[in-house]
């Protein structure tokens, strides 16, 4: 595939990743209640929820040098892609993968960088777009809207089992959000698919090749 033509398509995955990922927060963010649910199937339920944290509510680093850092890896990345697009070697799958992984932490990066200016607080009311009243929260401190719930599993453990006998078990309890998605789907695909391409093009395809003795 040409390099224009790549260059179109990566553009493209990021463009409509973005598209759906900001879509669904704001209907979810002026729609529901926080902690409200929607039942879709047993097994999928949209329910709202906020974090200030990482991928699936996990929180290790403060807010301001998470949204940093978040904001430092797509500038990378966007570089990244940027010398390795016209090589000949980098298969478009490889280029795919990143472009998911740039799209989803770009999704979150706007979580936080402007809801907390363009969205009030959700704690018993519904959220509004632009209140007159300002937002809830500063630039860099908004809050990431999670939604994507898929209690697989909901039972009890066995009676029998020491300590947790009779207690309600649920596989798989995190909530996320279709830019996370984007980015565990792009990692998965890489490590399974692409381990080589990624040795190799940050290797020997990115750094500028030494000039040879005269």
């Amino acid at each position: 595939m040409p390099k224009l033509s790549r260059g179109w398509a990566v553009a493209l995955i990021i463009f409509l990743i973005l598209l759906a990922d900001q879509s669904l927060k704001f209907w979810i963010k002026t729609h529901l209640v926080l902690h409200d649910s929607i039942h879709i199937t047993d097994w999928f339920y949209l329910f709202f929820t906020e974090n200030n944290g990482m991928a699936f509510g996990i929180e290790l680093f403060d807010k301001l040098f998470l949204t940093l850092f978040r904001i430092a890896a797509v500038t990378g990345l966007f570089w990244y892609v940027s010398r390795i697009i016209s090589k000949p070697g980098t298969r478009t799958g490889y280029l795919v993968c990143i472009a998911l992984i740039i799209a989803g932490a770009m999704g979150n990066i706007i979580d936080c960088l402007f809801y907390g200016l363009i969205f009030d607080h959700s704690f018993g009311q519904l959220a509004t777009f632009l209140p007159a009243s300002g937002g809830y929260g500063t630039f860099f401190y908004g809050k990431v809207v999670d939604m994507l719930y898929f209690p697989l599993i909901d039972a009890h453990w066995p009676s029998w089992m020491p300590f947790v006998g009779g207690d309600p078990f649920v596989f798989f309890r995190p909530i996320f959000n279709i830019a996370d998605s984007s980015i565990s789907v792009g990692i998965f695909i890489l490590l399974l698919f692409y381990r080589k391409d990624l040795s190799e093009v940050s290797t020997s395809k990115v750094l500028p090749e030494a000039p040879e003795n005269p």
